[in-house]
């Protein structure tokens, strides 16, 4: 088999493809470089060799796609990444907010025996810390949940925080100062007219029942389930 693609730049293009595909979006060369922050004619060159190696289908001026073995190689890399993070927050004590540049490192070990060793080590967990599903040793990526932006919700109605779509790690530290974490049950007191922030309350962890204001920009990156 071939695995002169096994390198970590390429393969970062790989996981970035198949995130935009996983939303529906257009892979184009202007959407990879604003996702990896790099020039549209770095982007082109990479292209052209993914599509040697017969990982994407590349036509100038129309985008790309992944191939069957660049969404396999793409999903193994996710899940390896997903594992390790949950691996770093549930059993070695990192905050949310400190495992992603770790997990980057990590996700390139290739020993598939250790990674579906960790993941039945945990019992499979279904998502990682983010709210991100986590592809089981099959390759299968599935989420059933129905979640919505929390941004979209009304007064009075009970979410519960199942996923973001920030992922860096100065957001995920801002949304721990404001007492935002997975399984989070909140409650929507309010919703200013004026610039779209919420109120909300939910009892944090010492058990006292809290308000908090959450701006618009912060909502608008929270996923939850309406409970």
């Amino acid at each position: 088999m071939n695995t002169s693609y096994k390198s970590k730049s390429r393969q970062d293009y790989l996981k970035a493809i198949l995130s935009l595909e996983l939303k529906g979006n257009k892979i184009t060369t202007t959407s990879i470089s604003e996702k990896l922050c790099t020039k549209p004619a770095s982007v082109t060159g990479m292209f052209k060799v993914l599509s040697d190696l017969e990982l994407i289908k590349y036509q100038p001026y129309k985008g790309a796609k992944l191939t069957q073995l660049g969404r396999n190689e793409a999903i193994s890399l996710i899940r390896k990444h997903r594992l390790w993070e949950t691996f770093m927050v549930d059993y070695l004590g990192f905050g949310w907010d400190e495992v992603h540049e770790v997990a980057e490192q990590l996700e390139h070990v290739e020993s598939k025996d250790l990674i579906d060793k960790l993941d039945a080590y945990m019992g499979n967990p279904p998502f990682d810390p983010h709210g991100d599903p986590i592809p089981d040793k099959d390759g299968n990526l599935t989420d059933s949940r129905r979640l919505i932006q929390v941004h979209t919700l009304q007064k009075g109605e009970v979410g519960c925080i199942q996923g973001v779509l920030g992922s860096n790690d100065t957001f995920l530290k801002h949304l721990g100062e404001f007492g935002i974490k997975m399984g989070l049950v909140f409650t929507v007191k309010k919703v200013f007219e004026y610039d779209g922030n919420f109120l909300v309350e939910f009892v944090g962890d010492d058990g006292v029942q809290r308000e908090y204001s959450w701006s618009r920009k912060l909502v608008e990156q929270l996923l939850a389930e309406i409970n």
